[in-house]
């Protein structure tokens, strides 16, 4: 770890401060704070933001959260954030997903490197139901390409996907590259850095 954490309590009498630590307390209680409060607490109002979104993602979102996590869960086999899927994998299993999908999930190759042609045939020949195969699709060029095409956008609106729970799990998805970034940044990975982060 690159940084020193954070004192647990603010270290000013500053209202402004001892509101966002408030805030956060209160999101992780009965827990206390994680390593990954500790380290963003060196910007208080940083860490107000991360706390906001990671709050409002895990908390306030309207998307299947077995789907959530499955997406999830793909970006961090894409990723190799192993702690990210040991994490997220039974929140995944806890939302209805069944342990074969999320077997595949965790073992179908990339749909946008190597054998293109093969990897999207296994993906459409996986167990997988239509919508967790279009989230894979969406997953695996959101990740590695960072360009999704609109044929792959378009399949989650006829898979059902609102516009908001697409919003909901572009950002979800976005949220475990940016952990992976801060991770890597601060020089730490895994539990170390992040905590015991569960859903809440």
């Amino acid at each position: 770890m690159r940084l020193p954490y954070a004192p647990a309590e603010p270290a000013t009498p500053d209202p402004e401060t001892a509101e966002i630590y408030a805030r956060i307390a209160a999101r992780r209680r009965p827990r206390p704070l994680i390593p990954l409060d500790l380290s963003l607490l060196h910007s208080p109002p940083v860490a107000d933001g991360w706390n906001s979104f990671l709050g409002a993602i895990r908390t306030q979102t309207v998307v299947n959260q077995g789907l959530l996590e499955l997406a999830v869960c793909r970006v961090a086999v894409l990723t190799g954030a192993v702690y990210e899927w040991n994490a997220h994998a039974p929140l995944a299993l806890k939302g209805g997903v069944q342990p074969a999908e999320l077997r595949a999930v965790r073992t179908l190759p990339s749909t946008v490197q190597g054998d293109i042609a093969t990897a999207v045939e296994a993906v459409a020949q996986s167990g997988l139901t239509a919508q967790q195969k279009a989230i894979v699709r969406y997953a695996d060029e959101m990740t590695q390409t960072v360009k999704v095409q609109d044929e792959t956008f378009a399949q989650l609106h006829r898979e059902g996907f609102s516009d908001r729970e697409i919003v909901e799990l572009t950002t979800g998805d976005c949220l475990l590259q940016l952990c992976e970034s801060r991770s890597g940044g601060f020089g730490c990975r895994g539990e170390q850095c992040t905590g015991n982060e569960e859903r809440g």
